[in-house]
This record gives C-alpha cells, structure tokens and sequence, in this order.
C-alpha cells in the first residue's frame, strides 16, 4: 500500500468543483482512498486520522490545494496524481464554460432586474457585510449566507434593515422559503397559513418539512442566522419578522425556533406574541416550557413536536390529539428498540452520532441527555462535554459535521458524504458501538444522489461487523419531502433495502436510540422523552 500526496501552492477551488472531482477520482481502480481539499488545520487534521497525510502537507496553508491518494503499489498512487489533476482541470473548464456571463455587482444586477427586491449573498465573511449593506441601501432585503461576519456588524446591518422595514436574514443564514420560493438549503414544502421564524437552518427544514408531511403548508419560513437571539443582538431579525407575519394575512400559525434565547430577547419575544391575536408555538430547545408559556407561545419539546402542534392549530384540531399521536409513536418505537437491543453483544454500549445538521446534534444531545451518561460532543450543551478531538469518539458521542471546523475549504456535509462515510466505516469496527444514528438533508443545495453516497459506506461497516459476528443498528432520519428533487420516499425506501432504521423525525430517531441501549420492559411505560 502506498500513499502519496502533492500541494498546489496557492490554488483555489470552491467547494463544489471540489468534491466533483474527488468523487471522480474515487471511482478510479485500484484506488483504495484518496482526498482533495483545502490545506486548513483542520483539514490536514482529518487527513492524517484517514492515512492520508504526506510530510509536504505539513507546510499547506488555507490557500494551498491538497491532493492524496492511497493505492495498492507506487505505480498507481502516482497514475492516480496525474489523473486527479485532469479531473481538476476538467470540472473547471466545463463549469466555467457553462456559465452564462454574469453581473459583478449588485449595481449591474439590479440594472439587469430592476424590480428585484431581494438579494442573496454568499462571499468570504471580511467582504460579506459590506456586500450586505449596500444592498440594504438598495432597498433589497438581504439573506447573507456567508459566516465569519464580526457581532458588530450584524448588529449594525440589522438595525439598519429594521429602520428600512428590510429583512436581514443572517449572517449564517442558510435556509428560508420566501413566498413559496425555496433559498440556499431548503425544501419543496406546500403552501399553507403557517409561518415559521428560525434561528437555526436545519431546524427551519425539519419543521417545514414534517408540517407539509403532515398535510399542511408554509406562508413564509424566515431565517435570522443563529446569534439572533444572543442578548448582544436581541433578537433584531426575530422581532422584525414576527411583525412581517403579524400582518401578512396568508399567515395564521407563527412557529419560532432557536436555541434557548438570552431571557432579555425572550421577553422582547413575549411583549410581541402576548398580544399577537395569532398562534405562536415555540421550540425554543433547552427553554422550560413554564417560561414560555408565561409569555402566552405554545412550548415545543422537540422540532417534530413543534411541527405537529403548528400542524394540529392550522387543521383546526385539538392540540390534544398531537399528545395521543406521541404516545403512540413512544410505544411502537419502545417495541423496536426492545427487539434491536436483543441482538447487541453486552459490549456494545456506546451511541455514535453523526450529524450533518448542527440543530440535530443540539436536539440529541438534549432529548438523550436522561438516557446517556458522558455525553461528548465537539458542540456541546448542557450536561454534554467537549470533545478533545473531534475525529475520535469517546464513549457516547455526538458530531456536528456540519461546523466550522469541518466546513472550512470543504463542501458541508449536507452536500459531501466523504467524511461521514469514514466516520460510520469507523464507527462501525468498534466494537463498544450500540447504535450509529445520523440524520440526511434533503431538498435543494444539498447532495443530489444521498443513496449513491452513503450507502457504499453502509455496506462496508455492515460488512466488517458481520465478519466480526457482531449486529450494529444504525438509526437515521431523512428530512425532506417527496416533492424534493432527491424524492424523500425512494430515499427512505433505499435506506431501509440497506438495512437501516429509518424514523420519521431526528426528535424519533433519538428517542428509540434511547430505547435501544436502554430498553423498557413492555409493562413499563413510563419513559417520557419528548418527541
């Protein structure tokens, strides 16, 4: 087996092209494992623990490309260099070639659609709030994708959004739906009266997505970016966005996600929905629900409940019927999980979860908290602790693949399956694993082929503990839709022929991980995670 690895001083590549051309190289044979990426810290981190470092990688920095393969002798490795520099070259001239020409400004673009009145922005984050401020000065309302925008910024881009009646949607503004129209992460949801304000992208997904599961329908789903409701910001885009839905009459149920706001945003929050005369249904994950309802919302355990409370208000249904449903769904999944924990060798005692969507690991992290002693996680919350390194899982453990520490010069994990399918492989091989739980992103700007990324790597773990003689349950959830160009019911469908078990929702999927390294007997029934 050899390695070999080669760095392109200074030579920058987005992410997409990237992960195009290290798919391709991936099929070539021989190729036991190969890398492109950005030469970041943590990226030469993340090579190292796969075997795929060389010593010339140790001087990269941020702006150098780094190309690695392993293969079965020398002869290949270096074949497959070569080829990996083709396929580079070939993705960037077919890209550029396909694109039209485009404006260089917002001042061209509005001279191209002069009745534009919205602009989405994704640059480096020193440029990103200069972007965003001329076009507040354009009169635009703005989602700023982009991250790494310093507090002091936003601050000052969202006050002056507020004095213009704008939205300011961000920084780290990654999914919104704005009069059925889908931005950057998100999905093809019906229409309907509930409007959904989020501090947290994943989040907005879930919830609009098992809302138009359900059988009703989104008005407008609109992102803050996730430092919103810090106490630095207090809560500017929230606030402005419940008085939008306040008037809009298409909007009859308001649903507001986020982690727990400061308590000085949360009574802003408040002065607004106790005289709102609409519905307001909270997930404010980690918040007692005796704080939130004193400030007349409707408190949410989890995402999913969240989802079918608004759905339940919307339908004209009584509320209560939303707590029947969950008890059903407890006691099915408690079944399930009594029958999975049969299989599992007395040593298989640890979760491994890995997350594409940060809110996914917060909301695991609290829904499992009773049922898992030593939590770790590189985003840690509550009684979770830090993970010293977040390539290496210690006893239970949950990953957000999705930080920055992963996403920096490569594509984000809703996109790229690379690094997950290393990590489930791994995962998998120890044998004190009880359950792998994950989570897929569906819908637009995320991987357009989820099957024919991450079922290989199903495969292979299945493959290694079967040869060990040793039963893992791998646990996920698929959020998304059917109407979403990847269809959420073929996904699903492929996932199960892989031998996964697929839950409905990330709030379910933790709830019989639970069950599963804890089962309760059949004439126990009080275990009450929220769903």
């Amino acid at each position: 087996m050899m390695v070999k690895g080669i760095v392109k001083k200074g030579e920058y590549y987005d992410s997409l092209t990237l992960m195009t051309a290290a798919r391709k190289l991936r099929e070539l044979s021989g190729l036991l494992d190969s890398a492109i990426v950005m030469g970041t810290r943590e990226n030469r981190a993340i090579l190292e623990a796969a075997g795929l470092t060389v010593e010339e990688f140790r001087a990269s920095t941020d702006a150098d490309l780094l190309i690695a393969v392993k293969a079965e002798d020398a002869l290949l490795a270096e074949r497959a260099l070569s080829e990996a520099e083709s396929i580079l070259k070939s993705v960037r001239t077919r890209a550029d070639s396909s694109l039209a020409p485009l404006p260089r400004s917002i001042e061209t673009a509005l001279h191209l659609m002069p009745d534009a009145n919205m602009t989405l922005i994704s640059v480096a984050g020193k440029h990103a709030a200069g972007e965003a401020m001329r076009a507040l000065r354009h009169g635009l309302h703005v989602m700023l994708f982009s991250d790494n925008v310093p507090l002091e910024r936003e601050i000052a881009l969202k006050e002056y959004a507020m004095e213009h009646h704008l939205l300011m949607m961000g920084p780290d503004c990654g999914t919104a739906i704005i009069n059925g129209v889908p931005l950057a992460f998100a999905n093809a949801v019906n229409r309907g009266d509930i409007g959904i304000v989020a501090a947290a992208g994943t989040g907005l997904q879930e919830v609009s997505c098992l809302i138009s599961n359900a059988g009703a329908g989104i008005s407008q789903a609109i992102g803050t970016g996730g430092r919103d409701v810090k106490e630095e910001v207090g809560g500017l885009m929230m606030l402005a966005a419940l008085a939008m839905l306040s008037e809009d009459p298409s909007t009859r149920v308001i649903v507001l996600i986020s982690k727990p706001p400061h308590f000085s945003v949360l009574e802003k929050i408040g002065k607004v929905t106790r005289t709102l005369g609409k519905p307001v249904v909270a997930a404010f994950l980690g918040t007692e629900n005796d704080s939130i309802r004193r400030h007349g919302m409707l408190p949410a355990g989890s995402l999913h409940e969240a989802a079918l409370l608004a759905t339940a208000l919307s339908q004209r249904k009584p509320v209560e019927t939303v707590t029947t449903y969950f008890a059903r769904l407890r006691n099915d999944l408690r079944v399930i999980g009594a029958t999975e924990a049969r299989k599992l060798q007395a040593q298989q005692k640890n979760v491994r979860g890995l997350f594409s969507g940060g809110t996914f690991c917060y909301e695991a992290q609290l829904l499992l908290r009773d049922d898992l002693d030593e939590i770790y996680s590189n985003a840690p919350t509550g009684k979770s602790q830090q993970l010293k390194n977040s390539l290496k899982s210690v006893k239970h453990t949950l990953v957000d693949l999705g930080a920055d520490e992963f996403t920096v010069g490569r594509p984000h994990p809703m996109i790229d399956y690379s690094l997950r399918d290393r990590r489930i492989i791994e995962e998998a091989a120890d044998p004190e694993t009880a359950v792998v739980l994950f989570d897929i992103v569906l819908g637009y700007g995320a991987n357009p082929d989820p099957l024919k990324e991450i079922v290989p790597a199903i495969t292979s773990a299945r493959k290694s503990t079967s040869q060990r003689q040793r039963y893992l349950p791998m646990v996920c959830s698929v959020t998304g839709t059917d109407k979403d160009p990847q269809n959420r019911a073929e996904v699903v469908r492929g996932l199960r022929d892989a031998g996964v078990i697929v839950a409905e929702s990330n709030a379910a999927a933790c709830l019989l991980t639970a069950f599963i390294v804890h089962p309760i007997e059949q004439s126990d029934c009080s275990h009450d995670t929220p769903v």
